[in-house]
């Protein structure tokens, strides 16, 4: 069922962006992120304070450099920054540098381990400030060379192209820096996140949980973490400067403006708020659309990758009519939503460049008149204009940035939910009054040996019952082979041995997890090399090559290493280069390897010859394992000490069998 969302600023999307991004900079607690935002509002007026000094001293810099251009063209920021240090923002602006270091040194704590984001930012915040300045001194630099060039005077001409000439100069590596912190910032903050959730999607198995929990919907885990992680980091920084760097620009030529034409800066502001407003009207369609492609991408490259993951199977039933129909209607989907996502974006585009070109003859209408009469010079006329199109920009930051606002929007829902969604794994599920349910959940806990007590086993959505009130014991030399129709809950009863089944009540002991070992039907075989196919999962296990090759000829695979150039450390698609029945010898060698106290073999010998078979498990009671079997064949019986008989309705017989 397709989901809605409604492009809106709510507490929910506020809470959840807070929630994904703030961690990175400050510790997510009660209250803290007011002192989070304090801190960056400290930082930003430590940031003006340290540029109101440089300033200051390069001005004076540049008038021992340049006196003539300072005398001549620029008398008056002279008197003016004589002024400034004449009056108490030098105090204050002391002050304020005095008062931040005191504050982020109180929270030195909180802050360990993040001092390279904070000084990143603050480098950033710092650049963002000169980028604009440099912004501001290009437009008196304008204004002074057109007024020179309509006065046809070629000595302050010459003057003026000469300082614009430095400014570029200056400004250059400037906005290089800028653009390779931001990137930089970015990518930090993109590592850090994508980790976070790779930890929090392998903590505990959530990977598996969410795949086969029935009671949440979370589609594409894989692109959350990939594309959408990447897309929130650099979105949010790209967002958050040029909405600072609005802000900054907004402050900085409102002076200007206002003071050539009070007329043009009312106007210019009231043009863009309006424009701003209809666009968060049609920004609200647009989010639900950009957030449905997200997903239909998505479930299109899933079902190419799944067909290319089970291509030997779709060949033997001949299927590739039915997944090509598959294939298809998913990208019918995808195509059908995209189709209304560029009649939006058409819209929206429309709007935007109507929305520009319409301004630009704004200025024109106001200052001409004004230039006409007399009452403006030349360059004032120059100046209005750049200062006018800077602002403009500046105000009509929602308007320009709607399309990336709006997928922005969307990547914080979806990564919200991937969050939610990992979090709510172990809670209770919710009672279901129409059927009055019992949600229960089985109670583990670490014994020496693997022991079921009163075990009833439920399906993870708690309608079906499929072991009712189990109790046995698997201790050394005592091991036990589960049998019984399909789909009886042979594979569920090994599931909720391991922890990753517990829908059901009873209790259930057993030693460390790590202790035991569990081998599926199908073994997973890891993209390395071969020696770390026979160390799996342990990779950090230190077993010399005479051994494992000895531990190869124990599993019936003495050529293994020599087939392969490169032995032990050759790579290869293991999945496709071995056959299953080789895949499963390569799976008992990784139980001789890592030596568990317990072994789960669910089926682990359906793909060997009865010889094979024989041979594997004679390893194991050689070595003294323990372990537990599910399987058809009635000469695995040799090989156990109990059987466990599941039947029909949750029923079971266990007995022993006389070897």
């Amino acid at each position: 069922m397709t989901k809605s969302y409604q492009f809106q600023f709510d507490r929910k999307l506020w809470l959840r962006l807070i929630k994904i991004a703030q961690p990175y900079f400050f510790p997510v607690a009660p209250r803290q992120t007011q002192v989070f935002f304090c801190l960056v509002l400290v930082l930003l007026l430590a940031i003006i304070a340290i540029i109101f000094f440089l300033t200051i001293g390069l001005i004076f810099l540049a008038e021992a450099i340049f006196p003539n251009f300072f005398s001549q063209s620029a008398s008056e920021l002279i008197d003016q920054v004589h002024n400034l240090l004449n009056s108490p923002i030098p105090y204050i602006a002391v002050g304020t540098l005095f008062v931040s270091s005191l504050i982020f040194r109180s929270q030195k704590h909180k802050l360990k381990k993040r001092w390279a984001q904070w000084s990143l930012s603050g480098l950033l915040l710092f650049l963002l400030f000169a980028t604009t300045g440099i912004k501001v001194l290009i437009s008196y630099a304008l204004r002074l060379i057109t007024t020179a060039l309509n006065q046809r005077n070629e000595e302050v001409f010459w003057q003026n192209l000469t300082f614009l000439g430095i400014i570029f100069i200056i400004a250059i590596p400037i906005f290089v820096i800028y653009n390779y912190s931001q990137n930089k910032l970015g990518l930090m903050w993109r590592e850090w996140l994508a980790k976070s959730f790779l930890n929090l999607y392998f903590y505990q198995r959530n990977y598996y949980k969410l795949n086969n929990s029935i009671n949440l919907e979370l589609d594409n885990p894989d692109q959350r973490i990939t594309e959408d992680i990447d897309s929130f980091t650099a979105v949010t920084l790209n967002l958050l400067l040029q909405l600072l760097s609005s802000i900054i620009t907004l402050f900085s030529f409102v002076t200007v403006l206002y003071s050539i034409s009070k007329i043009l800066a009312l106007g210019l502001l009231i043009y863009a708020i309006s424009g701003t407003f209809i666009a968060l009207i049609m920004g609200s369609r647009v989010i639900g659309v950009n957030y449905n492609q997200f997903r239909l991408e998505a479930n299109f490259r899933y079902s190419l990758i799944r067909v290319r993951e089970n291509a030997e199977s779709v060949a033997f039933y001949r299927g590739e009519k039915l997944e090509n129909q598959q294939v298809n209607h998913r990208l019918i989907d995808a195509i059908k939503n995209f189709n209304l996502l560029i009649i939006w974006e058409s819209f929206i585009n429309l709007f935007q460049k109507t929305y520009e070109y319409i301004i630009l003859l704004f200025p024109f209408f106001i200052i001409a008149p004004l230039y006409f009469k007399g009452e403006v010079e030349f360059g004032q006329f120059t100046q209005a204009d750049y200062a006018f199109a800077a602002l403009f920009f500046a105000l009509a930051f929602v308007v320009n940035q709607l399309q990336k606002i709006t997928g922005y929007a969307a990547s914080i829902n979806r990564l919200a939910e991937f969050h939610e969604s990992c979090n709510n794994l172990d809670r209770l599920s919710e009672i279901d009054e129409e059927f009055s349910l019992e949600i229960t959940h089985i109670d583990y806990q670490n014994y020496s040996q693997i022991n079921l007590q009163n075990l009833t086993l439920k399906t993870p959505d708690f309608l079906r019952i499929l072991i009712k009130d189990l109790s046995v014991s698997v201790s050394s030399f005592n091991n036990l082979l589960v049998m019984g129709s399909s789909g009886l809950g042979k594979s569920s009863l090994l599931r909720a041995i391991a922890q990753l089944w517990t829908s059901g009540k009873g209790t259930i002991k057993h030693p460390q997890l790590e202790e035991m070992l569990f081998l599926p039907q199908r073994p997973y075989m890891i993209v390395g090399t071969l020696r770390e196919q026979l160390l799996y999962p342990n990779l950090t296990n230190t077993v010399d090559d005479d051994q494992l090759q000895l531990i190869l000829e124990k599993v019936n695979l003495p050529n293994l290493i020599s087939r392969f150039k490169g032995g032990l450390n050759a790579q290869e698609n293991w999945e496709k280069i071995l056959s299953l029945g080789e895949q499963q010898r390569v799976a008992f060698a990784r139980i001789l390897v890592s030596k568990p106290l317990y072994v789960i073999l669910d089926e682990a010998t359906s793909a060997l010859d009865v010889d094979n078979e024989k041979a594997l498990y004679q390893t194991l009671l050689n070595g003294g394992t323990t372990y537990i079997s599910v399987g058809h064949r009635n000469t695995l019986k040799q090989y156990h000490q109990q059987l466990l008989k599941i039947t029909e309705g949750g029923e079971w017989e266990l007995k022993e069998i006389n070897n």
